[in-house]
């Protein structure tokens, strides 16, 4: 065991001493050492109940033979860091918790690791850590939000950044949108769509991290804590079988993972955090790769913010066990798992009810909502190295579009000018310096992108970014644009009223200029210079860009 280390023989006495002093007791101290990295904290609704899956995990870890240690990391709420200066720290954050595991996990040389986590950049941070410790681990994922009820109708809180923009319209009342915030998020839980929480804890359950189900067992289920007691005792199974992370998390195991968050139609965001988790393990992603994954995988869910369907609609048809089902010729089903079993095995065991009832929750791929997956690589003078959309949240109106620029070097000012009703149909808001060097830290742009929504131009207005979107952005809203705008990439140069073409079926994003043009706005270009301080200065100095996922050069 590692964490004989710190415990064995006449030498550690005085760390068994230091244990002690915690109410240990020997029994205790011969286990082995189990962390429990949990990411409860008092500001995000998806974290809010870890502190009691915790402990269900921690009772499993104990009935089977282990010593829990549970520690915590930070996490930032992406909904209440949206729209100002602090959502530049999200996804910084995802790299400062991946450092924090390693360090508390290497420190005391922890056996095994159980993770409880949820969120936007808290889960990909877990399982980068997961991926560079490399000792046996297993995940907890906290469930989705119910939907809310306004109006007789289901929402949620996509619902109430587009009220913003409906308000602006004139479509609705003050009195309105405040009755709207109080239904649209009625308790604990990731936000109820398949934005990026939720996405990510869908993708830990196709990388074979997590038990089944665990994915879209929603956050008020008794079932949630029965998988974190169960992924308790199996932890300790997969620490006697010695089952590490990069056993299971090969690159056979994130071809699966892409082509089902094709399948599902999930945020962009994965086109992130996919690649800096498969980096820890020694492995390259690709923006190709998964351009060609989306183009050979159905999309089969319709789920907020695409479609009509919520959360809680795919764990009742199945979860993410019957997508995968319903794809298996898609996938490499060898693939080791953190029930011990392999992709195909855990298949030959699944069982669901209603199939018929929901096949339009999760549709065939005789039947699909469109014949390619959720996600689209563009590429083109533009975005030379690549961008990226959520082609099963566009309108099918405008998949091609040709319409001025109206330029941004923040997202601060295009939202006013979305808000004052300065943009017109046909427009394409170009949204630059808010990559993640740039921003830094490659702001989210969902409040823009609901104020276009609320206000009726999401099938007649496009947004290009070099920052990124919340998985609950729908329309033509490209993003990661690639080189950025701070490294002197084409956006950087791109001119009120210059004509952008954008062809998502044929995977282009041109500016309609001779290449002799951009090449003399180029040379005289100069590189902006931000005052900056602390983590956004270190990070604006070592993160790499967009195509590359955003890890650390």
């Amino acid at each position: 065991m590692r964490s004989d280390k710190t415990k064995r023989g006449i030498n550690r006495a005085p760390h068994r001493s230091l244990m002690k002093a915690m109410g240990m007791i020997d029994e205790e101290i011969e286990k082995p050492f189990i962390g429990v990295v949990n990411s409860w904290n008092e500001f995000i609704p998806g974290h809010i109940h870890l502190d009691k899956l915790a402990e269900n995990a921690k009772s499993g870890i104990r009935m089977a033979g282990g010593t829990p240690f549970e520690f915590y990391t930070i996490g930032v709420c992406d909904g209440i860091a949206m729209g100002h200066e602090g959502m530049r720290y999200s996804l910084p954050s995802r790299e400062t918790i991946a450092d924090s595991v390693e360090l508390q996990v290497q420190a005391h040389q922890l056996d095994a690791l159980l993770f409880v986590t949820s969120c936007d950049k808290i889960l990909p941070g877990h399982l980068m850590a997961a991926a560079r410790m490399n000792i046996p681990s297993i995940f907890v994922t906290g469930g989705p939000m119910c939907p809310g009820i306004f109006n007789d109708k289901q929402v949620d809180l996509i619902s109430v950044f587009e009220a913003i923009g409906k308000f602006q319209a004139g479509e609705i009342t003050e009195e309105e949108v405040r009755a709207l915030e109080e239904s649209a998020c009625p308790g604990i839980g990731s936000c109820a769509g398949l934005f990026t929480a939720n996405t990510m804890g869908c993708i830990t359950e196709a990388l074979g991290m997590s038990l089944l189900g665990c994915g879209t067992s929603m956050a008020i289920d008794a079932n949630k804590s029965k998988i974190a007691k169960r992924s308790g005792m199996q932890i300790m199974k997969l620490f006697k079988e010695n089952i590490r992370p990069r056993d299971i998390m090969t690159e056979k195991t994130f071809e699966n993972a892409i082509c089902v968050d094709m399948a599902i139609g999930g945020s962009t965001n994965t086109v992130l955090h996919l690649p800096a988790i498969a980096n820890e393990c020694g492995i390259k992603l690709s923006l190709d790769l998964f351009d060609k994954l989306s183009r050979e995988t159905p999309h089969l869910t319709s789920i907020r913010p695409g479609g009509p369907h919520f959360m809680l609609d795919l764990d009742r048809a199945g979860g993410i066990q019957a997508v995968m089902d319903r794809i298996k010729d898609r996938l490499n089903l060898n693939c080791m798992t953190v029930t011990g079993k392999t992709l195909h095995e855990n298949l030959l065991g699944l069982k669901i009810l209603n199939p018929e009832k929901n096949r339009e929750v999760i549709r065939t791929k005789e039947n699909p909502y469109h014949k390619e997956g959720g996600i689209a690589v563009l590429k083109g003078n533009l975005a030379p190295r690549g961008s990226v959309v959520k082609q099963s949240a566009v309108d099918s109106k405008i998949m091609k579009h040709s319409g001025p620029a109206r330029v941004f070097d923040c997202e601060e000012d295009a939202n006013d000018a979305i808000l004052k009703g300065k943009i017109k149909k046909g427009d394409v808001i170009v949204i630059r310096y808010e990559g993640p060097k740039g921003g830094p830290g490659m702001r989210e742009m969902l409040a823009p992108t609901s104020a276009i929504a609320g206000m009726g131009l999401s099938d007649s207005v496009a947004l290009i970014t070099d920052g990124r979107f919340s998985g609950g952005t729908r329309g033509p809203c490209i993003g990661h644009i690639s080189p950025e705008a701070a490294e002197g990439g084409p956006i950087a140069i791109v001119q009120e009223r210059d004509m952008i073409e954008i062809d998502i079926p044929q995977r282009r994003l041109n500016l309609k200029l001779s290449e002799k043009e951009i090449q003399e706005r180029l040379k005289k270009w100069k590189k902006r210079e931000k005052k900056l301080s602390g983590v956004l200065k270190r990070y604006s100095q070592m993160v790499s860009s967009a195509d590359k996922g955003a890890v650390f050069e």
